[in-house]
């Protein structure tokens, strides 16, 4: 019988993977592109900033860069121009589809713009600004076998399910990503978090109401149009502010807060806008106001339906030209801020009613992002179960919830919302003393204070 030869090639002859390399401090945006580049067969490698991306350039000397739409450690201008004159073969690319100026065209071009396209197309985000492909160039013909991987499962700390009766698991199915967690009948289950670049690590659950914080978080992260958050008491309403402003090119700039129901009338204009010394009784000095403070950053106006009508105007001054005058100064300063207010009242109808300025509301509501009630996803309460145990666990021995417990807690309409369900476990954990269990006896909502 014949022997077939063997043909080795030559390591030097050998095809080395194209290498590409993305920078960005959003981990769900890397996850998601390297998901799409994989399938198109190139090898990722991942920066979290502008250093570590040089870090890494020097290390692969990678085919393509892609850049997000901002860096948290270098200036984005500056790093493109410096890295053009150090790697001029490189096909750099930013995540919105543009290039360095004179920036050479590369062979795989049309690739990396069909990953970032596919990428936002599954995760509409603040970055879905990539140009389309021109319908007459051909698609390269790794475009047509595209093996998707499939995302993993990390799991997290563990907490008990209630039994499935008629279920053999739990099914979180969000568009074109089904995902699948395991429960045992038996045994105490460990909760795995479906993946998903979809929701926003601040954002806890998977229902659809929630994903959709986290979509509309994302498409208006990057830009300075006025946020108004609507929701009741304890959905998470500064979570989101707070969300807003670590996606936003501000991020490295204050993010101020201040409550309008905490503070009392004849001192919430002096502690928005600041006073001189003498200004009233008590000001022995003057002071620099939250306004102020936030200068290049993030104001949050939390509560923003308390704020008095006589104080309303004056905001509304400050919102139409970006100038505010101190207590007791003459004086006007120019301020650079974000306004993001938030409030658990219909702040529309309260306009009708005369409660709040019409013209100041419309200023504020430019965009509008309402966070749900715990009622609406309750779908979500095992996953917050396991993050508020989870978070309580670094100050004192973890605990988990059995089925009984985690029954109890469903049953229940949570009038307080995700407050009240923190508030409940902290007191249950508390309760339970040196058990690592907690069951439906230390499960209380009679002192709960909303």
């Amino acid at each position: 019988m014949a022997t077939v030869p063997v043909i080795t090639l030559p390591l030097t002859n050998r095809i080395r993977p194209r290498t590409v390399l993305v920078a960005s401090a959003d981990r769900n945006f890397r996850q998601r592109l390297t998901e799409a580049l994989t399938g198109l067969r190139w090898q990722v490698r991942e920066a979290e900033g502008g250093a570590q991306a040089w870090a890494e350039a020097q290390a692969t000397t990678p085919e393509a860069v892609i850049v997000d739409s901002w860096l948290p450690d270098l200036d984005l201008g500056e790093f493109l121009k410096d890295f053009r004159a150090s790697y001029p073969e490189v096909d750099l690319v930013t995540a919105s589809g543009t290039t360095a100026q004179e920036s050479p065209r590369g062979p795989y071009r049309q690739e990396l713009l069909y990953a970032l396209r596919r990428s936002q197309d599954n995760d509409t985000a603040i970055w879905n600004a990539a140009p389309a492909l021109n319908s007459k160039s051909p698609l390269p013909d790794t475009l047509h076998a595209n093996p998707w991987p499939a995302p993993s499962l990390p799991e997290i700390a563990p907490t008990a399910f209630p039994q499935q009766s008629a279920l053999s698991d739990v099914t979180y199915s969000h568009a074109s990503l089904p995902l699948t967690i395991p429960v045992d009948a038996d045994l105490p289950t460990v909760m795995v978090e479906p993946a998903s670049s979809e929701r926003l690590p601040e954002i806890i659950g998977y229902a659809p109401c929630m994903l959709e914080v986290s979509r509309r978080v994302r498409l208006v992260a990057s830009r300075s149009t006025p946020v108004l958050i609507e929701g009741p008491t304890g959905s998470g309403k500064e979570l989101v502010a707070e969300a807003l402003h670590r996606l936003s090119t501000r991020s490295r700039k204050p993010f101020v807060a201040i409550n309008c129901a905490a503070i009392p009338e004849a001192l919430l204009e002096a502690e928005l806008f600041g006073h001189t010394r003498g200004a009233f009784t008590g000001a022995v000095q003057g002071r620099v106001g939250r306004i102020e403070a936030a200068d290049g950053g993030t104001l949050f106006l939390d509560e923003i339906g308390e704020m008095p009508l006589s104080l309303q105007s004056k905001l509304l001054r400050f919102v139409e030209c970006g100038e505010l005058q101190r207590v007791g100064d003459n004086e006007k300063v120019k301020v650079d801020v974000r306004i993001i207010a938030a409030t658990h009242q219909a702040l529309a109808q309260q306009t009708q009613s005369g409660g709040f300025r019409a013209d100041l509301y419309y200023r504020l509501a430019v965009f509008l992002i309402r966070t749900p009630s715990l009622a609406e996803h309750t779908v979500d309460l095992p996953l917050l179960v396991n993050h508020f145990l989870a978070r309580m666990g670094r100050e004192a021995p973890i605990k988990r919830v059995d089925p009984g417990a985690l029954a109890t807690l469903t049953a229940h309409d949570w009038p307080g919302n995700v407050r009240e369900l923190e508030h409940v476990l902290e007191r249950a954990a508390i309760l339970a003393g040196e058990e690592a269990v907690i069951t439906a006896r230390e499960i209380d909502f009679g002192l709960t204070i909303n």
